[in-house]
């Protein structure tokens, strides 16, 4: 019999990147569907947009390097990191922001350290990090989720006039439909010296979260348990993130439940899941070792507690997950297995 290979193991692996990346897209789909529930067309725009811009500048750059463009397209990477920077931009970000957002994620922090699987930083989150520091005021800017208040549902319509020409309905002005996220309100009211149980009897507060917040993360769980069921995601770096969060912030909320909120709360607010399942556990710039994963994650999930606790955002996961994506290496360094047949001393 004539093998591919010359030496074993003969046996071909039953997935490829591109089979890894759709899976990582199927996963998205329950939390993406819940966002689009409650905060209207804005989402699938975005989604719509981030993934043609990712794709023309995948294409562009694989061109300028004499790179096969066809066979790169096809691992789908470029559309996983359109639709994770996607889902966290506000729904009726401008159209310009998106393609800031997006170029900077493709062009610049993945194909100018040469590609696929040598960039050392996550390209959505450096996407992320650069609008939300060039544009603070157009990021924070979210609309209600429905349902709550006199929220007011967009038509498609009215969706692409305010994302592509900044025009909202004259019926319409933009505090009856944009306001803070649930860590942004209790931030600042927690700023303003009110109890965190007072805050918490906001209609904005749903269960155990944000209205509407906590949904999309139970869709962004379901999608994740899923990744971690069928191998695409390795279970230690989302069960480090979320016990380094819970523990810690349950600590601070033990000290003192009137200044901090409770890990509850934490777990479910902001990006928590979505980042435990989907952001932290990129096989490019996270850890790769058993246990550096675990030490990856909840140094991913303390960091995002005091950046959303004592820093100037209010979530953390994304300049956490860039702080640990510096760390990756030194933790791989330290956390190597032992080799079979080695000799201890």
């Amino acid at each position: 019999m004539h093998f591919k290979t010359l030496t074993s193991p003969h046996v071909l692996g039953e997935t490829s990147v591109g089979q890894v990346m759709r899976r990582v897209l199927y996963a998205m789909v329950p939390g993406a569907t819940a966002l689009i529930w409650f905060f209207g067309w804005g989402v699938l725009v975005n989604l719509a947009v981030a993934t043609v811009v990712a794709l023309m500048a995948e294409a562009a750059m694989l061109a300028v390097r004499n790179k096969p463009i066809a066979t790169h397209l096809a691992d789908y990477s470029a559309v996983v990191t359109a639709w994770l920077l996607a889902v966290a931009l506000p729904p009726l970000a401008p159209w310009w922001m998106t393609v800031i957002g997006v170029l900077s994620a493709i062009v610049v922090a993945k194909h100018l350290y040469g590609g696929l699987g040598y960039n050392p930083f996550n390209p959505a989150m450096i996407g992320y990090v650069v609008l939300l520091i060039s544009f603070p005021r157009e990021m924070s800017s979210w609309l209600i989720p429905q349902g709550i208040g006199q929220a007011h549902a967009l038509s498609l319509i009215e969706t692409l006039q305010a994302i592509f020409n900044g025009l909202l309905p004259d019926r319409l002005a933009a505090d009856a439909l944009t306001g803070a996220t649930p860590l942004d309100a209790l931030r600042t009211q927690l700023g303003l010296g009110l109890a965190v149980a007072d805050i918490r009897n906001s209609p904005v507060f749903g269960i155990v979260a944000g209205s509407g917040w906590e949904w999309a993360a139970s869709g962004f769980l379901a999608g994740g348990l899923w990744l971690i069921y069928t191998r695409v995601a390795a279970w230690q770096i989302p069960a480090g993130l979320l016990s380094g969060l819970a523990v810690i912030s349950t600590i601070f909320y033990l000290i003192d439940p009137q200044r901090y909120a409770p890990p509850w709360f934490h777990l479910w607010s902001g990006a928590a899941i979505f980042g435990a399942f989907f952001i932290a556990t990129d096989p490019v710039t996270a850890s790769t070792t058993p246990r550096g994963r675990l030490l990856y994650g909840a140094g991913v999930g303390v960091l995002t507690y005091i950046i959303r606790s004592f820093g100037g955002y209010p979530d953390g996961v994304a300049f956490a997950v860039l702080l640990m994506n510096i760390a990756a290496p030194t933790i791989d360094l330290y956390t190597q297995p032992k080799v079979f047949g080695a000799r201890r001393g």
